[in-house]
């Protein structure tokens, strides 16, 4: 029993309940943040009704850190990507926790002091001699960070989320016939026959402009919008809090030049700030620039020629873009793409000949059930012939004949028999107990979307803009 409470928060069920949380996280309070009370908000999450500090993550981050090795640390403060992966699975194990205590609350669940203290005096970590020791258990303690009201509330945690969570944790029986009918699904064998119409067996001549000139009508290549983009960046330390004011100083006062008409250039001089010319790009073909995230991306985009974005908050400092001109998508000129639609238009012309043939080939075989340079195999849903033909194979009905569509040829396909497979016990039993993790699953997919439902998540964006590159 106390091994269970102890670890309550690593068990299957919790670990599933936090890989499924997904960060459906909102923004509050966007008035609030431009107006005032930002500085005395240090809270990071809201989580229902309870709050997240920043202090709170930090800690927690610094708790978990403390347990890899070096060489994982390394990786974690060298790397940006891996730091802020690191930092989300933190926070969102945090979330998570907290949505069950909150439940666990709800429901009038109490864990009393005296069963903390029977349960730490129970730990063997805190023994010496089979009797609990003062000493061993501050020194433990110490070691990893908790203080003694805190290691309380740790272990009540993790009791009041074992009662909410429990529950889902069953095991879901299967019924024996639907085993029977997945195993019969999966390990089956289907005896068919093939024939193999290539595209490229077919020859054409080389098209006229008439021939592309049509073509191109009917599959006209669009030219992506563009964007010609720069910024200026006012670099500062985001995490230290004289050098953010500094910086936020600066950034205030290049704001208010660019306000009152300075070019975006001739105010980063003056202010000692960063200037960029990023060209033109398009939103699948970014420049390499670590300011250009997906959300960044996504600003971009939604802006208008010649205008300035507000003043936006990264780790690495205070970015200020602008979008310089907008080249909406378009239709490309015939002439500019008329080389390049020759090869297109052959392919074209040779998948309807392929068609055409396909369509003869499997006449024949319905007529006088004869299939032209046909092969004969027995397959498995994986193995045993391409992998459209597999999948047609499967999903058709017994002396089924049809066409099966490929990427570089059709497949005339005829079903002939299905073979049941060999009973294996030791298969069965996986397959069982596969059968049983997905319904739980289910379960437990239905009963986390109840927690984020009845304890929403909201993000303090400002704070978070600090611990995570977006």
């Amino acid at each position: 029993m106390l091994e269970y409470l102890r670890n309550a928060s690593e068990k299957p069920i919790a670990k599933i309940l936090i890989s499924i949380l997904a960060f459906s996280f909102v923004g509050w309070g966007v008035a609030e943040w431009i107006f005032g009370n930002v500085a005395n908000d240090n809270t990071l999450v809201r989580v229902g009704d309870t709050e997240i500090s920043a202090q709170e993550f930090n800690l927690e981050k610094s708790r978990e850190l403390a347990q890899l090795d070096k060489d994982a640390q390394r990786a974690i403060y060298t790397d940006a990507a891996t730091q802020n992966a690191f930092s989300q699975q933190i926070l969102t194990k945090m979330a998570t926790k907290q949505m069950a205590e909150n439940r666990a609350d709800d429901l009038g669940f109490v864990v009393s002091d005296k069963r903390i203290a029977h349960e730490i005096r129970s730990f063997p970590e805190f023994q010496v001699n089979g009797e609990f020791s003062t000493l061993a258990f501050d020194t433990v303690l110490n070691n990893s960070g908790y203080s003694e009201a805190a290691f309380a509330d740790v272990l009540r945690g993790n009791v009041l989320r074992s009662m909410v969570l429990g529950a889902v944790g069953v095991a879901v029986p299967v019924p024996e016939f639907a085993v029977r009918a997945a195993y019969d699904a999966r390990y089956g064998m289907r005896e068919i026959e093939y024939a193999t119409i290539k595209y490229s067996d077919f020859d054409v001549a080389t098209p006229s402009d008439e021939q592309l000139a049509e073509y191109y009508k009917q599959n006209p290549k669009i030219v992506p919008e563009t964007r010609t983009v720069s910024y200026v960046i006012v670099p500062t330390e985001m995490s230290q809090p004289d050098k953010y004011d500094a910086g936020y100083a600066i950034a205030v006062k290049f704001e208010d030049d660019i306000i009152a008409g300075e070019t975006m250039q001739d105010a980063a001089k003056k202010h000692g700030a960063k200037y960029v010319s990023l060209g033109e790009f398009n939103r699948d073909n970014r420049p390499v620039d670590k300011v250009l995230t997906d959300t960044m991306m996504a600003k971009i985009f939604d802006m208008d020629e010649g205008l300035e974005s507000e003043m936006i908050e990264t780790k690495d400092g205070f970015v200020f873009v602008r979008v310089d001109k907008i080249t909406p998508s378009h239709t490309a000129e015939f002439e500019s793409v008329k080389k390049s639609l020759v090869d297109d238009w052959k392919r074209t012309e040779q998948k309807k000949h392929a068609y055409v043939r396909a369509n003869e080939v499997l006449g024949n075989l319905k007529s006088d059930g004869k299939l032209s340079d046909a092969k004969t195999a027995t397959v498995s849903r994986a193995s045993g012939a391409p992998n459209d033909v597999l999948v047609a194979a499967f999903r058709g009905d017994m002396n089924e004949k049809s066409i099966v569509p490929s990427s570089d040829a059709f497949y005339v396909l005829n079903i002939k028999n299905a073979i049941a497979p060999k009973m294996d016990t030791k298969k069965m039993a996986d397959l069982r107990n596969e059968m049983q993790t997905m319904s739980k699953s289910g379960i437990i997919d239905d009963y986390n979307s109840f927690l984020m439902r009845e304890y929403p998540i909201e993000i303090n964006e400002k704070l978070f803009n600090r611990f995570f590159q977006n």
